[in-house]
């Protein structure tokens, strides 16, 4: 997330719907493991999805790879827009 260089905030969502704002990543659950130079394993990671399976099965991917400081956003985009946040760059 921009301003805090300890937190990388990462939309895993295919099809592409939309981002976060804030997120400095869009890279497709499925090829987490092929882009793990985009993240520090010092930093915290937070995934999203639109709802929660693929930033699952990407937390497992890191926690595989030893990143110990993985969070899911819970309830993904979905919970975000009903909660009245918008979503940039899709649907």
């Amino acid at each position: 997330m921009k301003g805090d260089e300890n937190i990388v905030l990462v939309n895993t969502q295919i099809p592409f719907e939309g981002d976060i704002p804030g997120t400095d990543f869009s890279i497709p659950y499925d090829e987490i493991g092929a882009n793990l130079e985009k993240l520090p394993e010092d930093a915290k990671v937070i995934l999203y999805c639109m709802t929660g399976p693929m930033s699952t099965e990407a937390a497992e991917v890191l926690v595989g790879r030893s990143y110990e400081d993985i969070l899911e956003l819970d309830g993904g985009m979905e919970a975000w827009r009903d909660a009245g946040f918008s979503l940039e760059g899709g649907g």
